[in-house]
């Protein structure tokens, strides 16, 4: 009894799974293995080929349900049945070759990338780990249907069957929303925000209180050292030394001058923007030919690489500075909290931009701005046109900027036709040029104009190109001529694309410096003597300062994850 009971279950079971539904996810699950921008471990490729069949196999359930809703005419039962399952062998043998060809495909991305090819992607833990992935969501989205009906059942008493349906799911949907949004995801985020918080409280007894007076954080400074965050220690602590550029270029050069305000060094943003410019002008920051105003990212961090290369090639004559918004990593900052990023911006670049223009325009510094990642996006929001034009700001150098950056968007959706999505011509290239690992700054006939701005873009950055609309249409970057990182394998698949892309956004900060959201040192030198124009630099000092700095970050800045 308990035999054929167990027979029994197992026969049903079979029964409710749609044979349309598994030929579909199958060919998801298939086209998930091609390449995207990032390489992919086979534990990564699994997850996003499990969640890719699942997908498909839904698609392939509401596909069947609307045909018979319409009740489109259906093939014989023994035809059905021929046709069910040799798909179902078709797509099989379809996935089986894709997954013997899934070690080439990440080979002709990490090939790209300078990295050791890998001898096998692991086919069997990949499709293990895909399965079990499958299997979850599978059981989610049944419980789900199971609630629709258990809610739907409640109201088919005293209300057509139809309408009790709509209300079913609609109430359904609320409950498992409320369960994900309001425990899951509150949950997870207190969690994040209280570590995040000792992260940044947390003291480095490799950095201690700076000893010059002039420096933030000191003893006569006006910001206190413990309140800089962990990020703003960092960055105030690991600056370059006059004495090291000196020495670099055999001559003497001034200690440049970094300023940082931590989330806690004062209540308001507004506060925060005065105490830094009361800072800047205690160190004496408008003195300096340059003068940088930095957005950070989420945590705080400000990328090494491009702040250490600009000091060196304006020989320390630089002043920076940066004022922390959140301590929260970059894509979680940008879910709970995106203005804040915004309005930091702004209120720092007000307190700056409305001092700088009382100064005598041939004894001030040149200004300029700078952002990495969500931090280009905000810093893009700092300045209005319409508060700047009579007496504009020199530049701007914004780095991997994401892919809802307002400006960076408009830019590139109304680029000269002729050029790829990937690296842009706008305009007369007078005001914005792009640029990434070859140098494209240099455009035959372009005249730079009053303002100069550069973005530092690579084409495998999935943080740059992720596009929602990729769930539907091929992105524009993925045409011909595609970028170098690119691998000339990868194909635009619906639904499957995006899933790839959104997978890759989280693992963009993985990838070898230079390639992916890890932006190289000497590929900021380029773009900062595009932008600022430095005077005295040799063809030699700008080739031995590359070699420097590619020794210095060997493997990249080390961003915190998720920037």
């Amino acid at each position: 009894m308990r035999r054929r009971s167990l027979q029994a279950k197992t026969t049903a079971l079979a029964s409710s799974v749609s044979v349309i539904g598994v030929a579909v996810g199958i060919l998801f699950f298939a086209a998930s293995l091609t390449p995207s921008l990032m390489p992919r471990t086979y534990l990564v490729q699994g997850l996003v080929s499990g969640c890719c069949a699942a997908l498909g196999y839904g698609a392939g359930v509401l596909v069947h349900w609307l045909w018979l809703y319409l009740e489109l005419p259906q093939p014989r039962t023994r035809t059905r049945k021929i046709a069910k399952w040799s798909t179902i062998a078709i797509c099989v043998a379809t996935a089986a070759i894709f997954l013997w060809k899934s070690t080439e495909w990440q080979n002709s991305i990490r090939k790209l990338m300078g990295l050791d090819s890998v001898q096998s992607a692991e086919p069997f833990e990949l499709a293990a780990i895909a399965l079990t992935v499958f299997g979850f969501l599978l059981l989610l989205a049944r419980l789900f249907r199971l609630t629709c009906r258990f809610l739907s059942s409640a109201f088919e008493r005293f209300l057509p069957g139809r309408v009790s349906s709509v209300i079913g799911a609609m109430l359904a949907v609320g409950l498992f929303w409320s369960i994900a949004e309001g425990l899951l995801f509150r949950s997870a985020l207190r969690l994040a925000d209280s570590t995040f918080q000792q992260l940044d409280a947390i003291i480095d007894d490799n950095l201690a209180m700076p000893a010059d007076p002039a420096k933030t954080g000191s003893v006569p400074s006006l910001i206190d050292w413990k309140e800089l965050g962990r990020q703003g220690r960092q960055f105030i602590s690991s600056g370059t030394t006059g004495a090291e550029i000196g020495e670099f270029f055999q001559q003497s050069a001034p200690d440049p001058i970094r300023v940082y305000v931590g989330l806690n060094s004062a209540d308001t943003v507004e506060e925060r923007a005065q105490l830094a410019l009361a800072e800047l002008k205690r160190d004496g920051a408008f003195d300096r030919s340059i003068l940088i105003v930095i957005v950070p990212t989420g945590t705080g961090w400000v990328d090494p690489a491009a702040v250490d290369t600009v000091e060196y090639l304006h020989k320390g004559d630089v002043a920076s500075v940066a004022l922390q918004y959140s301590y929260l990593s970059s894509w979680l900052s940008l879910l709970v909290e995106p203005t804040y990023g915004a309005e930091a911006g702004r209120a720092l670049f007000r307190e700056v931009y409305h001092y700088w223009t009382t100064l005598p325009r041939d004894h001030r510094p040149k200004l300029y701005l700078h952002g990495l990642s969500l931090g280009a996006m905000n810093s893009e929001l700092s300045a209005d046109l319409f508060d700047i034009v009579a007496d504009p700001f020199q530049g701007a150098l914004w780095s991997g900027p994401p892919f809802q950056s307002r400006t960076w968007k408009s830019i590139t959706a109304n680029r000269i036709p002729q050029s790829p999505a990937w690296l842009p011509r706008f305009r007369d290239g007078s005001i914005v040029r792009f640029t990434n690992q070859d140098n494209a700054l240099t455009i035959p006939g372009a005249i730079w104009g009053p303002i100069r701005i550069v973005y530092l873009q690579y084409a495998s950055d999935p943080v740059t190109f992720f596009d929602f609309h990729a769930l539907y249409r091929e992105p524009d970057w993925m045409k011909t001529p595609r970028g170098p990182d690119v691998s000339p394998q990868l194909r635009w698949f619906p639904v499957v694309t995006m899933v790839q892309l959104l997978l890759d956004m989280a693992m963009a900060t993985t990838s070898p410096i230079g390639y992916g959201h890890v932006y190289a040192p000497e590929h900021y030198i380029d773009a900062w003597i595009a932008v600022t124009d430095p005077q005295g630099l040799q063809a030699d000092d700008v080739i031995r300062l590359k070699t420097s700095f590619a020794n210095k970050f060997p493997h990249g800045a080390e961003p915190p994850a998720g920037g």
